[in-house]
């Protein structure tokens, strides 16, 4: 039903991230659930293992050891065709800089492109990650710092902006898009459709959001959902 909707949107291409289970079990059910609409629906899907997406409550005072398990299902998801990327939330209360740097390179190392959550809060340092390790794309970037902004314009990593997470929660920040298009990073714009911050399959409300709050104008908003989104 979901996926009908964003078709009815005009949405082709849909990047499904698994993140919701933390645990192995839940984690390979989404991915083969995203794996099979992508075989019988008519829009295509890229699936991202975001396994480590926060610290189950018994791994709270252990994070790396709930890491390292992540890390070892990859093997399973690689074996079973079930991801093509892998990606962290690197924020505050979540992982951190050190340790995303960490299991990034660990998801390189088996043959994963990467992704990051980064910077959606607090300026941590996500951005400049994102840049170094050579992530494909770097999600939220609501608190990139200006030096994150700057890396991010000289680089091919895709900064994938979602006014709508910051609608619906209400904070009132959105993602400085106008410094990073002005500097030369490539921007893209998604739903960030999930039941916890943002409940929306429609991408053109995004789009006016990307209007009136991002400052992007008709020329870039259209550049940040086909040809940069296509690119992330």
């Amino acid at each position: 039903v979901h996926f009908d909707r964003m078709l009815s949107y005009g949405v082709t291409t849909v990047e499904a991230k698994s993140g919701y289970g933390l645990d192995e079990e839940t984690e390979w059910k989404q991915l083969r659930v995203a794996k099979r609409l992508h075989q019988t629906h008519p829009v295509e899907v890229v699936s991202t293992f975001l396994g480590a997406h926060a610290i189950p409550t018994e791994h709270q005072d252990h994070p790396d050891v709930f890491l390292q398990q992540m890390v070892d299902f990859m093997d399973v998801i690689k074996q079973e065709q079930l991801a093509e990327f892998a990606d962290i939330f690197c924020e505050t209360g979540v992982f951190t800089v050190e340790q995303s740097r960490i299991f990034l390179q660990k998801a390189k190392e088996k043959g994963f492109a990467v992704k990051i959550h980064a910077d959606e809060i607090d300026s941590l340092g996500g951005t400049e990650l994102a840049v170094e390790i050579g992530a494909v794309s770097a999600d939220h970037l609501v608190g990139a710092s200006n030096v994150g902004i700057h890396q991010l314009s000289h680089s091919n990593t895709v900064a994938v902006l979602l006014p709508g997470t910051s609608f619906y929660l209400g904070k009132g920040k959105y993602a400085n898009a106008r410094q990073m298009i002005d500097e030369g990073a490539a921007v893209a714009l998604a739903t960030d459709f999930n039941p916890g911050s943002s409940p929306t399959e429609n991408l053109q409300f995004i789009m006016t959001l990307a209007a009136l709050y991002l400052r992007m104008t008709p020329e870039e908003i259209w550049h940040a959902v086909t040809v940069n989104a296509a690119y992330a």
